[in-house]
This record gives C-alpha cells, sequence and structure tokens, in this order.
C-alpha cells in the first residue's frame, strides 16, 4: 500500500510543478523516480523516455503508466496517472479564467516570462545528465548525429526518427546486419 501512496505521490508532484507541459514534466519526474524513490536508475529512465517519446500522447502520463505499472501493476498504473492528471485538471480549470482575464497584467506577464527560461534550464540539465549514459560506444554517436541532421536539416518528424532508430538497433543487436546471415 505504500507503494500506491508513493506513486500518487510521486507523480502528483510531477503534475503540479510541471509547469510548461511535457518537457517540464521530464526532470520532475527523473527526480522522483531516479533520486527520491530509487524505482529506476539513470539508463532505465532514459530507455523509458525513448520509448515514451516514440508513442503518441503527453509524455508525463506515458512516463506515470509505465512507472505506476512496474511498480505495482495495473493500479499503479491507475494512480500514478491519477496523480499526474488531477493536478493539471484542477489547474486549469481553477486558473484558467483568471490568467486568461489577467494575462495582459504586468504581474502576470512578468511571471509567465520569468518561468520559461526556467524550463529550458531544466531541460539542459535532463539532457545532460541523460547524456553521460547514453552515449557509451561509436555507434550512438553516429546514431545522435544522423538524428540531428533529420531532425533540424531534413525536418523529419521525431517519431520517425525515434521508429527508425529503434529498429536499426534492434537489428543490428541481434545480429541481422553482421556478415553470414
Amino acid at each position: 500500500m505504500l507503494t500506491i501512496w508513493q506513486l500518487f505521490l510521486a507523480f502528483f508532484k510531477v503534475g503540479i510543478f510541471g509547469y510548461g507541459g511535457g518537457p517540464a514534466a521530464i526532470p520532475l519526474a527523473q527526480q522522483e523516480v531516479v533520486e527520491n524513490y530509487h524505482w529506476m536508475s539513470k539508463e532505465e529512465f532514459t530507455d523509458m523516455l525513448a520509448m515514451a517519446n516514440a508513442l503518441p500522447g503527453p509524455i508525463a502520463t506515458k512516463m506515470a503508466a509505465y512507472v505506476g505499472y512496474k511498480m505495482a501493476g495495473w493500479w499503479g498504473a491507475v494512480v500514478a496517472l491519477a496523480g499526474v492528471v488531477v493536478p493539471t485538471a484542477v489547474a486549469v480549470v481553477a486558473l484558467g479564467a483568471f490568467f486568461w482575464r489577467y494575462r495582459h497584467h504586468p504581474g502576470i506577464a512578468g511571471m509567465l516570462k520569468a518561468v520559461r527560461p526556467v524550463v529550458v534550464v531544466l531541460l539542459i540539465q535532463t539532457a545532460w545528465e541523460m547524456g553521460a549514459n547514453a552515449f557509451p560506444d561509436q555507434f550512438t554517436w553516429i546514431i545522435a548525429a544522423a538524428s540531428l541532421l533529420a531532425l533540424l536539416w531534413l525536418k523529419i518528424h521525431p517519431a520517425w526518427v525515434i521508429s527508425v532508430s529503434m529498429a536499426l538497433g534492434f537489428f543490428l543487436q541481434v545480429g541481422l546486419f553482421k556478415e553470414g546471415r
């Protein structure tokens, strides 16, 4: 029962403090899942994040469902999802009208402007920490460079880049591209 409560609380924090949406939720989820509760290693978190990015829908809900299921089965997934969705739903209903009405007020505009760089810094921090474990060999650097090229220069949708890199990794790992097969 303690794990169920911890799942709700961990993802409630992600939902309530994940201002800016999915990108802001990633470092918050990493803090809860990897650092606070030790439910996953950094490598497992990186793998989960890659899989979650390949699927449609909000990243925070996919992370919550995955971690919740891993830790406590279907009930864990439901509770973690509730933890991440409830704060957002309540905040949108309660604060949406307020922010819309006063969005041009200098104080409100200042709050929104000041939080944007914080979200970017959180993303950079997460990318930096994940990058330390994401490039163990030359193959991963080649995949990273090709992905960057595909995303920025060729403007290929991220889902395709993720899917192709997963397929390539699968085939290289099982040896379908090795000589003699």
